[in-house]
């Protein structure tokens, strides 16, 4: 991973916010109709307590929050946040859509 990449900044912010036990993030930009080597379109697992007792809106929200700027250099982040016991009990990572416009 390139430190300037946007994939980069991305897992560095969400490291030093929620100090994950677990965190993949997975650069899907080249299932989408965009330039080769771009990063526009991530997918997130994220386990944290800090997500503990938060709705998924409010997860995903801070999630958001967290990235400021950031957000502003892509397309689409879809993620998979959860507490560490949510984790333990059910790891569910959703398949991500085929592009519509590929």
């Amino acid at each position: 991973m390139k430190p300037n990449s946007v994939k980069s900044k991305i897992k560095d912010k969400l490291i030093s916010v929620f100090n994950p036990s677990f965190i993949d993030l997975i650069n899907e930009s080249h299932l989408h109709n965009v330039p080769e080597n771009s990063e526009t379109h991530f997918k997130l697992i994220i386990v944290s307590d800090l997500f503990k007792d938060l709705s998924l809106v409010k997860r995903h929200k801070k999630v958001f929050e967290s990235l400021g700027v950031t957000m502003d250099k892509i397309h689409a982040l879809s993620m998979s946040t959860y507490d560490l016991d949510e984790y333990e009990l059910n790891p569910k990572i959703i398949d991500s859509p085929e592009c519509a416009n590929k």
